[in-house]
Order: structure tokens, then C-alpha cells, then sequence
């Protein structure tokens, strides 16, 4: 398939510009660790960063603002979120589409309607970037009212997804030629994958569509003075979780039809991976009240039955696990293994032409454990136990911020360093990152979980509050959380150098020197199993059956959420714990104080 450069710089771009912004996130993930454990109480190199431009630019406001307030950290905490989990993930699952999607089927891409995607998520990415470095949208990445963020934060969220619906839609004329010239063939399984992966995406985000459209815009223009705040809830969460399949699917796409191959293998089997696909897209979706186990106005009953179709969104990743260690046994014993267990030593963990293999394999080590302490998650008791504590990020950093992160970081290297015609560089670092990353995350987690256990908050500046050094040695100091934020810090700490020299790793590869054509090529696996199952080349009786589910599991939800006798919320902005509207008659008051005695 003829590349064009139009069709290469959309995919770069996709590529780089979320890696780039991927930094800034990082960065704040670090501080967050810092700041959690008390070992910082500002950000040193946002202060010099500052002074510096305000003596070169002889801005002297600049150099006057005050960075030890603890909404630092939740200015940070908020870009680490965004970033890393929204922004970076939807550009990265677009990229991928865009090159998997024409790559199986032979198609070219309409590069015209791609790079109105791609412009219409850049603006979207500009007008979010503004309200949180501009400090006017530190409300956290569930973006929860009463906290309000700038007026720009929500519009940009609703150009981000919409320009995303942008690129899925432009494969769809690809999908529908190549069904009328291959009648009676299977769909290829990578592009299945990522229909499977949009339409997750496509139902989940007409709910925030609405919650940002009808509820938070107005309500952040000034157009409405309050909100209802258990409704916007209840409609983040019908997106919030499914978003985690729309993070997890594009891994799973390279998993099942890429691994196998830079394994040495085949894929077990081809109607697994279908199979798993419908599966998602079944019980992705109506699981989201297994967030909202504390929250008031929604019945018990419906809060168990999310409880049980979150146990069975488990089923597809049960047999990704079977399918997958199935497939990397035969590789093993293809390359010599013998032995009950002697196949596992012989995969190329650290094989540098095959340096692909680390950033999965390491993924989904982690993931087993991220898997496990789901489960507790979604357990409707054990929930009230971890609710809210350090467990839940601890437990996210093993799921999205392990498999899923290295595997679309791997990916990105793979693309730009092809579609750029370089080599990659630094091998050795490269295949060495996913490993130091693994060590890393596993510290950091452990200490996060262990801490929640013992009720450590999530979303909270600890060093300024119970873990903060001025409170050794009184009541409000919590000795017995120190331990574990602090355990959590050397794992995070690790984590932030992994992913600098993944950065340097991907610099130096961007801004080498070419040596081949531009190319696009996947290492794809053959399936050992290729059952002809008729069934499972569809994903409409899939969609169907998922509306059902739906409306089954959500509409009672939504009736007890609006049936509630809740006053709306009004405005509170995140600096401050007085609402927005009192506080600004509170500043009016002192304005006016002010003049008299002038």
C-alpha cells in the first residue's frame, strides 16, 4: 500500500504531539509523590522556570506569584490525569486506527477527513491546555461539580471527542468496500479490534456529551447558577468506566495479533479474539454505578446489578489470559523450549530486534495484579473498604497506567520511527525501560495500596495536611501512613526516570538521521486455531444486544438520580471552600472597605 506524506504526517503528528504532552503529565505525576510524602511543599522547577521569565522578560508579577499554596498540587494533579489519561490515550487510539485500519484492509486512507480529526481534537487539546496551565481548571480528571473549571476546559473536552467520532467515521467507507469486494471472507481481527474499540467510545461519550453540553457549559458560562450534581455523577460515570475499554482494547488488538508474532508464535486462537471483542462491547458499558457504591439517591439493587456485570466484564480478559499464555507457550517450545515451564525462558525478553515484545510482556505481568485488585474493587463490599482511599489509584497504575501505557508507548516508537524511516535508537534503553517501569509501578502501587488499607486518601496534598512535617508529634499527624506514601515516592520516582529515558529513547530515533523509505509494516500473527466461526464476524448483534443491556441496567439508575430530592449545587471554584457566587460578594465587600478608607 502506497503511503503518502499527507497520510504519514497525520499519523506522526497524532503520534508526537500527545508524547510531547505526555511529559508535562509525567512531570506532574512525579511532583504528585513528592508532594504527597511532604518532601516538597512547591514545585522548584516551576519556581525557577518563572523567575527566570519573568527577570528575562522584566515581568516582575511573574516573579510575585505564590507557588506554596497546596492548589499546586491539584493543578498538577489535574494535568497528570488529563494528559496522561484522556488526552494522550484518544490521540494515541486514533493514530493507531488510522494506520491498522487501512493497513489490514488494504485501503486508503481519505486523508482529507483524517486531518479535520486530527485539527478539530488539536483545538479541542488547545483550549483545555489553556484553562488548566492558566490555573482556571483544576478540577481534577473526573472534572466533578461543584468544582468548576474556565469555560474553555469543557468546550475543549467536547472538540476532543468530537473530532475523535471525526476519525473513527472516516474508516467506515473502508469497512463497507472491503465487505462489498471480500463477500463471505472474515473481517481481519486487528480492525474488528478497533470498531470494537469506537463504538465502546461512540455510546460511552454521548453521555458526557450531555453532562458537559447541557449541565457543565451553561453552568460555566454563567447561563445557570447551579447544578445537579448526583445527575452530572451518574452521567460521568456511564462514560468513565467504559473509557477504561476504550484505553484497554487497542492493547488488546496488539496483543492478539501482533504478540504472538514478535513471540516467535502463532495465535492460539482467531474466534477468541472475536469473541472477546463482542464481549466488550457487551459489558463495557453498563457498569458504572459499581463507582457510585457511596453515593446517595441511587438504589441498592441497581448498585448490585452493576456489581454483577462488572464481574462479567472480567470474562473477556480471563480469556485473553488463557488465549495469550496459550500462544506464548507455542512460541517458546517453537523456539526450544522443553518442559512443563522451561518455554517461558526461552521468549526474547531481552531481545533487541525484538523490542516490541518487553513493552507487552511486562505489560501484562503487571496487569495480573491490576486484575486482582479490580475485583475487589467491584465488589459491592469490599468497595467500602478502598472507596476513595490511595488503593484506587494504586489499583489504576497496574491496569491503564501499566499494560496499556507501555503497550501504546511501544507502538509509538514502532510508528514514528517507520513511518519516519529511522532506526530506532538506544535498543538497550529502549528494551530496559518497560522492566524498570515494571519495578517502579509495582513499589509505587504496593505502597498505595497498602496506605488505602489503612484509610490514606486519595486526591489529597497529605504533606500539608497529615503527613506534613509541621504536625510531627501532634494528633493530626499519621504516623502509621508515612511509611507507605513514602514507599509510594521510590516507586514513582523510579517510574519518572523510566519514562525520561523513554523520552530521550524517542527523541533521538525522531530527530536521527533517515536511513530507508518511510514504510508500514505490522508484524502480524497467523492463527493456529482459524475456526470459520460465522458468528463472530459481526459486531451488529454485539451493538444490539449492548442497547438492550443498557437500557436495562441504566435507565433505573437514571430514574432514582432524578427522583432524588437533591438541592443543585451552586458554583465553587477549586481554590476556594466558600461557593463562588459568596465569595465574590466576600471580595466586593472588601473592595468596597477598601475605598471608603481611601
Amino acid at each position: 500500500m502506497e503511503l503518502s506524506r499527507s497520510y504519514r504526517n497525520l499519523i506522526r503528528t497524532e503520534l508526537i504531539v500527545p508524547i510531547v504532552l505526555l511529559i508535562i503529565g509525567t512531570y506532574g505525576g512525579l511532583m504528585q509523590v513528592l508532594f504527597r510524602a511532604g518532601v516538597l511543599h512547591y514545585d522548584p522547577v516551576l519556581r525557577l522556570l518563572i523567575d527566570t521569565l519573568g527577570a528575562v522578560f522584566g515581568v516582575e508579577a511573574l516573579r510575585n506569584i505564590d507557588l506554596q499554596s497546596s492548589i499546586m498540587y491539584y493543578w498538577g494533579l489535574t494535568l497528570h490525569g488529563v494528559l496522561n489519561a484522556i488526552v494522550f490515550t484518544t490521540f494515541f487510539a486514533v493514530a493507531f486506527g488510522n494506520a491498522v485500519v487501512p493497513y489490514f484492509l488494504r485501503l486508503p486512507l481519505n486523508t482529507r477527513v483524517g486531518w479535520l480529526s486530527a485539527t478539530v481534537m488539536l483545538i479541542g487539546v488547545g483550549f483545555a491546555a489553556f484553562a488548566m496551565l492558566s490555573g482556571q481548571a483544576s478540577v481534577l480528571y473526573t472534572f466533578y461539580p461543584p468544582l468548576k473549571a474556565h469555560p474553555t476546559f469543557y468546550l475543549g473536552a467536547a472538540l476532543l471527542i468530537v473530532g475523535s467520532w471525526i476519525g473513527a467515521a472516516n474508516w467506515i467507507p473502508l469497512y463497507r468496500r472491503w465487505r462489498r469486494e471480500h463477500p463471505g471472507e472474515k473481517v481481519p481481527l486487528a480492525v474488528m479490534g478497533m470498531f470494537a474499540t469506537f463504538i465502546i467510545w461512540f455510546i460511552a461519550t454521548l453521555s458526557v456529551a450531555v453532562e458537559v453540553l447541557v449541565l457543565l457549559l451553561p453552568w460555566s458560562l454563567g447561563w445557570t447558577e447551579t447544578v445537579d450534581v448526583p445527575l452530572a455523577r451518574a452521567l460521568f460515570w456511564f462514560f468513565g468506566h467504559p473509557l477504561v475499554y476504550f484505553w484497554l482494547l487497542p492493547a488488546y488488538v496488539m496483543y492478539y495479533t501482533m504478540l504472538p508474532k514478535v513471540a516467535g508464535g502463532k495465535l492460539f486462537s482467531d474466534a477468541a479474539g472475536r469473541l472477546v471483542f463482542g464481549l466488550f462491547i457487551l459489558f463495557s458499558i453498563p457498569v458504572g454505578a459499581h463507582h457510585q457504591f457511596s453515593d446517595p439517591g441511587i438504589g441498592t439493587q441497581w448498585k448490585l446489578l452493576h456489581t454483577a456485570l462488572t464481574y462479567a466484564v472480567a470474562i473477556p480478559s480471563l480469556i485473553t489470559a488463557f488465549t495469550l499464555a496459550a500462544s506464548l507457550e507455542y512460541a517458546g517450545r517453537q523456539r526450544g523450549g522443553r518442559g512443563l515451564f522451561g518455554w517461558m525462558t526461552r521468549l526474547p525478553y531481552f531481545d533487541r530486534q525484538r523490542w516490541l515484545f518487553s513493552y507487552w510482556i511486562a505489560g501484562l505481568f503487571i496487569f495480573i495484579f491490576g486484575g486482582i485488585s479490580g475485583i475487589v474493587n467491584a465488589s459491592y463490599n469490599l468497595n467500602l473498604a478502598v472507596h476513595n482511599t490511595a488503593w484506587i489509584p494504586g489499583h489504576f497504575h497496574l491496569t491503564v497506567g501499566s499494560p496499556v501505557l507501555l503497550a501504546f508507548l511501544g507502538m509509538s516508537l514502532f510508528l514514528v520511527a517507520q513511518l519516519s524511516g529511522k532506526e530506532v535508537r538506544w535498543k538497550g534503553v529502549v528494551v530496559a525501560m518497560p522492566y524498570l517501569w515494571l519495578i517502579g509501578v509495582l513499589i509505587f502501587s504496593w505502597g498505595m495500596m497498602r496506605g488505602g488499607l489503612l484509610g490514606m486518601p486519595r486526591r489529597t496534598y497529605l504533606g500539608a495536611g497529615a503527613l506534613s512535617p509541621d504536625l510531627q508529634g501532634t494528633p493530626l499527624y499519621r504516623a502509621d501512613w508515612a511509611p507507605y506514601a513514602e514507599i509510594a515516592m521510590v516507586g514513582g520516582i523510579i517510574m519518572f526516570v523510566a519514562m525520561v529515558l523513554y523520552f530521550v529513547a524517542f527523541f533521538v530515533t525522531l530527530f536521527s538521521r533517515r536511513v530507508h523509505e518511510a514504510a508500514l509494516e505490522f508484524p502480524v500473527a497467523e492463527a493456529y486455531h482459524d475456526e470459520p466461526v460465522r458468528a463472530l464476524n459481526r459486531l451488529a448483534p454485539w451493538v444490539v444486544a449492548a442497547v438492550v443491556l443498557i437500557v436495562v441496567s441504566y435507565t433505573p439508575v437514571l430514574i432514582d438520580v432524578v427522583r432524588s430530592s437533591f438541592k443543585p449545587a451552586p458554583a465553587y471554584v477549586p481554590e476556594y471552600n466558600v461557593p463562588e457566587k459568596q465569595l465574590q460578594q466576600m471580595t466586593d465587600q472588601e473592595t468596597q472597605g477598601v475605598a471608603k478608607q481611601r
